[in-house]
């Protein structure tokens, strides 16, 4: 099986082969993502990043040859690109941090209240949701709209353009605020009240589908056969939680990427006020099940302060930056990881300096007390995301699962422990291409649902196991980032 994971900020080809006990992962292909400027505007170059999906399909081919059960793809949520009647591609999709949705969710309140929009779909009103990408189009992109006749998500997008099946894999949608979450199909409502054309829609479909072969003209390209292609899980998160080991119903995730996605799996999604003013989403998930999360900046602080002291000469890779970071002292100074400042800056760093000088703070003076601040930062926003999961759900969190690549920084992790005052269990680092595979493998009968392929996750990655220490210290803390945030919020 081959495994293609497409995040913000770069992708993979992996293969996965599973002995029916465990699951072995190697690495076929490996490339950087990076969204595009072109004017006033930020797009991701599909064409490239489709030319890098049929690089992996034949580097695997080339070096591997042989019987291949199947292909997959997952990626990031929430973005589209436009479909014409001939089902040829209109635009490149626009990047969800661009700023051409600034204002669609209070247009959308004046037609539907907040309140009503939320229990209507379950989803927080983030400005880069699809559904104020949608209005956004219709407003500012006239003639795409007109020309427009099927929306595709991400990973919908590479399936169609290698199948030719027009298909909505249910749990990326699910991060677009499209859905009714209870009866799991297009609210209809929203369409109506928006007054959004539901011929944009292509039939919904669950994660494990079997949605065609490659097309014929692919095949003939790559020199491959026409291998079966498999809707997985084709949100990243939703792949990633896949791959949480034993997880049990006192167990929170974090799955840590660019993003990261914080929560818990659910039977039921949470539509009530307290979900809204807790600024929690409901997504979709495996067999039913729905994904009850916050969205935090993450990781993408450390990839843009990176990619700015590179751009000034600094080589440093994000294990040189652990190494700075532990070498300061923790609990100077810090920030709201979710302030919108720290969106799309031009400068990182210059950013998280700004912050803590507009909050009276000390400023930090070194690149390492730069991502010191940024990780204490985050282990005190997930601090505070657990005991709003706790207040939201009225049940205590037993421990922390972590998994993704913010795994192999080992501070984090221990910071995220000493900070919360809970075990957190990191790994594995490839949970999303490793919950792509197994949803494939769920797909083929060889596995038979969400709980065996936790068993094998358990088998196949060994965990490690950060136990809380110095957690009084950190009480004092939290306090202050409390009061800090809750002093930028009255400021608006």
């Amino acid at each position: 099986m081959l495994g293609m994971d497409y995040g913000a900020s770069g992708g993979r080809t992996m293969l996965g082969s599973f002995d029916g006990s465990t699951l072995k992962v190697e690495e076929i292909y490996r490339f950087e993502n990076a969204p595009v400027r072109l004017g006033d505007h930020w797009y991701w170059d599909f064409l490239r990043l489709f030319l890098e999906l049929k690089r992996g399909i034949s580097k695997y081919w080339n070096s591997h040859g042989g019987q291949l059960a199947s292909i997959a793809v997952d990626t990031w949520g929430v973005d589209i690109g436009f479909l014409d009647g001939r089902g040829r591609l209109l635009a490149n999709p626009y990047h969800y941090r661009d700023a051409r949705n600034e204002g669609m969710p209070e247009l959308a309140n004046d037609i539907i209240p907040r309140e009503e929009m939320y229990s209507l779909t379950g989803a927080y009103p983030w400005q880069y949701n699809t559904l104020f990408q949608l209005l956004s189009t219709e407003r500012n992109d006239p003639v795409l709209w007109e020309k427009a006749e099927t929306m595709l998500w991400m990973p919908d997008l590479f399936q169609y353009f290698l199948t030719g099946v027009k298909a909505s894999e249910y749990t990326v949608v699910s991060t677009g605020g499209l859905l009714d979450p209870v009866k799991r199909c297009w609210s209809e409502t929203l369409f109506s009240r928006l007054g959004l054309p539901t011929r944009l829609l292509a039939e919904l479909v669950q994660p494990g589908t079997r949605v065609g072969n490659l097309l014929p003209s692919v095949c003939s390209e790559l020199g491959v056969p026409a291998v079966p292609f498999i809707a997985t899980a084709s949100h990243d998160s939703a792949a990633a939680v896949v791959s949480v080991p034993l997880m049990d119903e006192s167990s929170a995730f974090i799955s840590c990427g660019t993003w990261s996605i914080m929560g818990v799996e659910s039977a039921v999604p949470v539509l009530g006020p307290q979900g809204l003013q807790l600024s929690f989403t409901n997504e979709g998930g495996l067999e039913g099940k729905t994904r009850i999360v916050k969205n935090i900046m993450g990781l993408w602080l450390l990839q843009e302060c990176r990619r700015q002291w590179a751009a000034e000469g600094e080589t440093a890779d994000f294990a040189d930056m652990q190494e700075w970071a532990s070498a300061e002292s923790g609990g100077i100074s810090f920030i709201d990881p979710d302030d919108l400042s720290f969106m799309a800056p031009e400068h990182m760093p210059h950013a998280v300096l700004a912050y803590c000088r507009r909050t009276s703070q000390p400023v930090p003076q070194s690149k390492g007390q730069i991502v010191r601040c940024i990780l204490d930062s985050l282990a005190l926003k997930y601090r505070q995301t657990v005991e709003e999961l706790e207040q939201l759900l009225a049940k205590k969190i037993g421990a922390i699962h972590m998994v993704g690549g913010g795994v192999n920084n080992r501070l984090l992790c221990q910071l995220t422990a000493d900070v919360t005052g809970k075990p957190v269990i990191a790994g594995p680092v490839e949970a999303t291409v490793a919950g792509n595979l197994l949803v494939q493998a769920i797909s083929h009968g060889e596995i038979a649902n969400a709980a065996e392929a936790r068993e094998v996750v358990a088998r196949s990655f060994l965990p490690e196991v950060y136990e809380p220490s110095d957690t009084l210290r950190w009480n004092e803390a939290y306090d202050r980032y409390l009061n800090i945030a809750a002093r930028i919020a009255e400021k608006g």
